[in-house]
């Protein structure tokens, strides 16, 4: 018998301004921070309805305010933000949630740093 895959809503590359980091030069203006978000949802009846599902358009806007309200030191805490509050969803299950620091002060070039966490609601 083949596993059910759940159903997933994603959104990818949401990009914001804010302030998050350790040090100090980064608490003074703010930076990019992109997002991607992946979550599977619960079992659902067949409906064409919107409140079978999760509104992405809400969603987003819910991310949008976790990432640029209060400050935190490390895109780890941020994406853990996220992720509850994808979770806060009823019909989130499980979300994987990645936050890109694309401009990360770092000694060496490169392209991006990010970080990627899943979390998933207590069985």
């Amino acid at each position: 018998m083949a596993a059910i895959v759940p159903d997933r809503v994603r959104l990818t590359g949401l990009r914001f301004s804010a302030i998050h980091g350790v040090h100090e030069f980064e608490r003074t203006r703010p930076q990019t921070f992109v997002v991607d978000v992946t979550c599977e949802l619960m079992p659902r009846q067949q409906s064409d309805e919107l409140a079978s599902t999760v509104d992405y358009a809400e969603l987003s806007r819910e991310i949008e305010a976790a990432v640029t309200r209060d400050p935190v030191n490390l895109i780890e805490t941020l994406a853990e933000r996220i992720a509850a509050t994808c979770l806060h969803h009823s019909l989130v299950g499980a979300v994987e949630v990645t936050v890109h620091k694309p401009d990360a002060p770092m000694p060496v070039q490169l392209s991006d740093v990010a970080v990627t966490i899943r979390r998933s609601r207590p069985e």
